[in-house]
């Protein structure tokens, strides 16, 4: 397939609510995930050392478990729940409304980033579904890293759709995500990283690394 990386003029934003309100609640900067979650990771780090005193060895490994963790939720949520097969006229509206709206304009750089409003919740429930596995003080770097995680995340998406991305891996990390919007979107879900893609079958062929 074509390397799809040219630069394309800003497409005007798609309104989702009449409402003026709501319709801003839509549109985040895109420095407002960093600015809203990095001093959360932060916290939590600090607690995990300065207060709970967690070793360094064991720091680095559920820094590592969090990290993986938040892949394989990037990769869930993206595939399962961002494009979900809705039937009913509301499934629809809600799809669209979360994820389907930067399919048809990919490059509204104000709908890059999940508002801090939707974030929070989805981290609520997930830090309950984590306290059922990962036991206390450990949850708090666990979730620091996934947090982390995340904003890295954020960041590479963003970047895919409006910087060039020079550097080997990133660039490959760019064509592999615009693939996913310019061609078959029942194929390449991750965006930090194509791992679960191999894993669940999802990772097609022609994406691989060119040999040669």
């Amino acid at each position: 397939m074509a390397d799809n990386t040219r630069t394309l003029q800003q497409e005007p934003s798609i309104r989702l609510f009449r409402n003026d309100f709501l319709e801003a609640l839509t549109h985040v900067h895109p420095i407002v995930p960093l600015l809203f979650w990095s001093p959360v990771a932060g916290w939590l780090l600090w607690r995990s050392v300065f207060v709970h005193h967690l070793p360094a060895l064991g720091l680095l490994g559920i820094a590592l478990a969090g990290l993986v963790v938040w892949t394989l939720s990037e990769y869930a949520l993206h595939r399962f729940v961002f494009h979900f097969p809705a039937t009913s006229r509301l499934g629809r509206y809600l799809v669209f409304m979360f994820h389907g709206v930067h399919h048809d304009a990919p490059r509204d750089k104000t709908r890059l980033v999940m508002p801090p409003a939707g974030a929070v919740i989805v981290m609520f429930l997930l830090w309950q579904l984590f306290r059922l596995v990962v036991p206390a003080p450990w949850i708090e770097p666990f979730c620091a890293f996934f947090i982390i995680g995340y904003l890295a995340y954020d960041y590479i998406h963003y970047a895919t759709h409006h910087f060039p991305m020079k550097h080997p891996w990133l660039h490959y990390l760019k064509v592999y995500h615009l693939q996913h919007h310019y061609g078959a979107e029942g194929k390449r879900f991750g965006v930090s990283s194509p791992l679960w893609d191999k894993v669940f079958g999802t990772f097609p062929e022609e994406a691989g690394p060119r040999r040669g």
